[in-house]
């Protein structure tokens, strides 16, 4: 059975290619001797066979296609790679703060000494106050 099925889908892609060759066969033969007459600047138009103009206009879509996602995803790179290095800056920077805590030296108590209670947090000055 999961051999018919096998045929069945050859088949049907085998038809559609065939349906598509015949199509563009048909296509081209109709439109090769039409002329066409196109506008593209002042004073200037294309006079030619249409099959042309269709060929280049569907070619210079796919290329202008082409170059508006290499656009996109190159905006996107360039917003990653800003991102990555503020991310490595803010881990340096980090570091280097871990680094400088590191090398502080504190005084250890003396022997027989208790060690000094933290100091109490400064009020304002009452002159400050007023104002």
């Amino acid at each position: 059975m999961g051999n018919l099925w096998l045929k069945i889908k050859v088949w049907t892609k085998v038809t559609i290619a065939a349906l598509v060759a015949i199509y563009l066969l048909i296509f081209i033969l109709k439109n090769g001797g039409e002329r066409a007459s196109f506008w593209w600047w002042f004073g200037r138009t294309y006079d030619g066979p249409l099959l042309y103009l269709v060929l280049f206009t569907f070619i210079i879509g796919a290329v202008i296609s082409l170059l508006g996602l290499m656009m996109f995803r190159t905006v996107r790179q360039v917003k990653e790679i800003r991102s990555r290095g503020r991310s490595e800056r803010l881990e340096r920077d980090l570091a280097d703060m871990k680094a400088k805590a590191a090398m502080l030296q504190t005084r250890p108590p003396m022997v027989g000494q208790e060690p000094l209670p933290p100091a109490p947090p400064q009020s304002e000055p009452p002159g400050d106050a007023a104002e």
